[in-house]
């Protein structure tokens, strides 16, 4: 028997050190290394150079003579998960999907594979789940027949003999944490298996023409459980967004090779599985019956369309001598910048108050165009004080009080429009410059302006 060799590896990044360190010195990550067994026969170097072998055919091209063609995509049915795949499934493609355990992945997988598998060979590899279970909720959802090829294993090698058997067009691994090779003496799920296994499909999608689903766990964190490399070595990374609790869901790419980043699919959880929403601005609404105080509805930007968000705050006196700074859906950090800016340069004090900022509906806001939403927001509750109704607003704040512009401005603007808001307080360099009809916009540089504009409408 071939001598193991003990080597530690990063469980962040995939680093590797001949002995245990509490701190990676690529990435900086704590107690992140993880001891793995190698073969002292078979090199770490490798089983790297194998996982990669064969993606090209070893001659120089020129560039100009590459063919740009686009391959036609395939429509999954779905039409909210062909949006964020950028218009519908490339062949020869990997999309890792991500998400907290039960909130949807392996369900949205198989009403994919009931539509494809109408018209392509497709397989499902499962390694968590027996052949009855996946049956079993195969049967459950409100879908076509399931003509697909199911194979309960873990072992890469049995994968990857059975792919090129069947030739699918769509394959599905649910999860890639548990799939492993023999060739190395790690568990399932370790740093070098996930690599090794995932280098492997890579190369078994781009040879054979096969699109790949890989299903991945999410640490405590929210981030994808094994090695940072993982999410480098496919082409498309989707994230489930949202409670499990709750009936709605959320997928965002954040990274796709083939369309934009950050793109949104909002989908409800129903008992034949997931149906999409058809207004999702409305699922980010709380219609309220009357105007009340602390709440603001912004237009934000996610990928390629605008959505309807309302932010809310509350701000209420503070019996600690540090006041709590708490936001749900947006950043901690840039809360407590605007909180002295609006202090500054607008001349109203929170000190001495407790600020909590939430999102409506779950959703995570990224984008500095919530700045002026919530600082109305906050300055509403402060004040108990209702904004007027028909309010929409977005913009950046600035760390001198500027009002700075955003992208697609005037595309946001139509989307107010079209659900029925009558004013909008928007930065100066995004007014349009025609009219959009039943829909005032007040264009502002400064906070201070804004803050009197409110004042002029609401109080």
């Amino acid at each position: 028997m071939a001598k193991l060799k003990a080597i530690y590896c990063c469980t962040a990044c995939g680093a590797q050190a001949p002995k245990w360190a509490g701190q990676c010195s690529d990435c900086g990550a704590w107690n992140s290394f993880t001891e793995e067994l190698y073969g002292a026969t078979q090199p770490l170097s490798a089983q790297k150079q194998k996982g990669y072998a064969g993606l090209t055919d070893g001659k120089l091209h020129d560039l100009t003579d590459v063919n740009l063609q686009e391959d036609a995509r395939l429509l999954t049915g779905c039409s909210e998960l062909d949006r964020v795949l950028g218009g519908g499934l490339v062949i020869g493609s990997i999309v890792l999907l991500g998400g907290d355990p039960g909130i949807g992945k392996s369900t949205l997988l198989l009403q994919t594979l009931s539509h494809l598998s109408q018209t392509h060979a497709t397989l499902y590899i499962t390694g968590e789940e027996s052949l009855k279970q996946v049956a079993l909720r195969a049967k459950r959802l409100d879908a076509k027949p399931l003509h697909c090829k199911l194979m309960a294993e873990t072992q890469i090698e049995l994968i990857l003999a059975a792919a090129h058997q069947y030739k699918p067009h769509i394959m599905v691994i649910d999860s890639i944490q548990t799939v492993f090779t023999s060739d190395l003496a790690s568990a399932a799920g370790s740093v070098s298996q996930v690599r090794e296994s995932t280098a492997r499909l890579v190369q078994l999608a781009k040879q054979a023409n096969i699109a790949i689903f890989l299903v991945g766990h999410v640490t405590k964190e929210g981030a994808l459980a094994g090695p940072r490399v993982l999410e480098h070595m496919v082409d498309s990374v989707l994230y489930f967004e949202g409670d499990s609790n709750s009936r709605f869901r959320v997928i965002r790419a954040s990274k796709n090779r083939f369309g934009a980043v950050n793109e949104l699919g909002i989908f409800a959880m129903t008992e034949k599985g997931l149906k999409t929403v058809n207004n999702p601005s409305a699922l980010f609404l709380s219609n309220h019956q009357q105007a009340v105080a602390g709440s603001c509805v912004m237009v934000s930007w996610e990928g390629s369309r605008p959505f309807l968000v309302e932010v809310q705050a509350l701000v209420d006196e503070s019996h600690l001598g540090n006041p709590r700074r708490v936001a749900v859906g947006l950043d901690s950090n840039r809360l407590a910048m605007l909180l002295a800016v609006l202090h500054r340069h607008g001349g109203i004090a929170t000190h001495d108050q407790d600020v909590f900022i939430n999102v409506v509906g779950g959703v995570k806001i990224a984008e500095t165009g919530a700045d002026t939403a919530t600082l109305l927001a906050i300055v509403s509750s402060l004040r108990n004080k209702a904004l007027p109704e028909k309010l929409v607003t977005f913009g950046e704040v600035g760390l001198a009080g500027e009002i700075r512009p955003v992208l697609n401005g005037q595309e946001r603007l139509k989307d107010a429009a079209k659900h029925g808001f009558q004013l909008a307080i928007i930065p100066k360099a995004n007014a349009p410059k025609g009219h959009l009809p039943g829909l005032k916009i007040l264009a502002v540089e400064h906070l201070s302006e804004v803050i009197q504009a409110i004042r002029d409408n609401a109080w």
